[in-house]
């Protein structure tokens, strides 16, 4: 016989379940405190996240993407990119960047950086990384934290500031040279003139093949002396960034100053042959011809170290394009280009020439000045078969 439930019984049970349910709303208030510091923290996350104007990506160990910032979004809009590898939407290859830091990050287990050049939407920007290991006890797979930002402008600058600095120092050599060198040019054309004004007043008896003789010494000095009297000029010209403006430019002038100027450069190979190709008919452009003629100095003096002094052909050709648009080629037969190297070529600190080697100003400053131009510099070359420097500008700047 089951026996009867008495009060105090009944009592202790509602007593029991009261500290129950007083314990329960305990931990839901826990809970909820606990919940909301949660919530704040990842807000504040976000904003320190939302802030980053940085490129930010976490990679798995074989570079797929697992999540990325907004600024990312920005960039790759429209592409949903968890999944996919990096460099498929950096570099559009099925093969990893080589420069890329994120390997030696988790094999070293240390924060790795490196420069890379990138083309997003049919521009080359210059990319600093960072990559940054992250250690995870809890899964057997390792990450890695990769931050890209973008230098390019700041890279620009910073080669156009060089530049500058150079070229101030390059005229300011010029204007000395120049001087030097014209005073006693014109004591040596001086004396040439007078004695060819004597020439007619010699004795008869003097033979005339002599006076003949003398006659043409005396042509040959003036030539050179106008000649050396061209090239100061022209490096004047060089050096003098002051006097670069916009204007009416002949092409095809730009191309036979710059050539003159290098004329000892290119005559001291007797191996080296020129090959010049100008088209007659090319319409003036708008531009500002002496940082084009620093371009057309560059391509051919890198042209020339191409051959290392071995026999090789230089072709410098200027052509029309149906584009409405003038091209300048200059193509040697030299070594060539690797192409684990061809995507530095436009980097201002990258050079493959051993230091006080080359006297051209840099193919990150061709690239601004043409790009300043609106126009377009491009490089075709193969390992052993030599090189080709396309430039093209349009006739009418925007």
């Amino acid at each position: 016989m089951t026996p009867s439930t008495t009060l105090s019984d009944l009592i202790g049970i509602e007593h029991s379940k009261l500290g129950f349910f007083q314990e329960l709303q305990h931990t839901i208030e826990e809970l909820q405190a606990a919940n909301e510091e949660s919530e704040s923290q990842r807000r504040e996350i976000a904003a320190i996240l939302d802030g980053i104007t940085d490129v930010m990506m976490v990679l798995s160990e074989n570079l797929r993407i697992i999540s990325v910032n907004h600024v990312f979004r920005k960039l790759f809009k429209g592409v949903e990119p968890e999944g996919k590898y990096c460099y498929e939407l950096f570099r559009n290859s099925v093969d990893a960047c080589p420069e890329c830091p994120a390997f030696r990050s988790l094999s070293t287990n240390k924060v790795c950086k490196e420069l890379a050049f990138f083309r997003i939407d049919g521009r080359k920007h210059q990319f600093e990384m960072i990559a940054s290991p992250l250690k995870s006890t809890g899964s057997s797979e390792n990450r890695v934290l990769i931050f890209k930002r973008d230098v390019t402008m700041e890279k620009e600058y910073q080669a156009k500031y060089y530049q500058a600095e150079k070229m101030a120092t390059v005229g300011t050599l010029a204007t000395g040279v120049a001087h030097e060198v014209n005073n006693p040019l014109m004591a040596i054309s001086g004396y040439a003139e007078g004695i060819q004004r004597r020439l007619d007043k010699l004795p008869e008896d003097v033979p005339t093949d002599l006076k003949e003789e003398f006659a043409e010494y005396t042509d040959t000095i003036l030539k050179e002396c106008n000649r050396c009297q061209e090239i100061v000029k022209s490096l004047l010209n060089f050096g003098h960034p002051a006097n670069s403006v916009f204007g009416i430019v002949n092409v095809n002038g730009v191309v036979k100053e710059t050539l003159n100027i290098l004329g000892y450069h290119l005559k001291r190979s007797r191996k080296l042959t020129l090959d010049i190709d100008l088209s007659e008919d090319l319409p003036l452009i708008y531009a500002d011809e002496p940082r084009l003629k620093q371009v057309m100095l560059n391509l051919m003096t890198n042209a020339t170290d191409a051959l290392q002094g071995k026999e090789g052909t230089i072709s410098v050709r200027t052509r029309m394009i149906s584009s409405g648009a003038i091209v300048f080629e200059v193509e040697d037969s030299g070594s060539g280009i690797s192409p684990a190297i061809q995507d530095r070529l436009f980097d201002p600190f990258f050079t493959t020439k051993p230091v006080g080697k080359g006297i051209g100003i840099g193919l990150s400053t061709c690239y601004n000045i043409v790009k300043e131009h609106n126009g377009e510099i491009d490089v075709l070359s193969e390992t052993g078969k030599g090189s080709l420097f396309r430039v093209t500008l349009p006739i009418q700047q925007d």
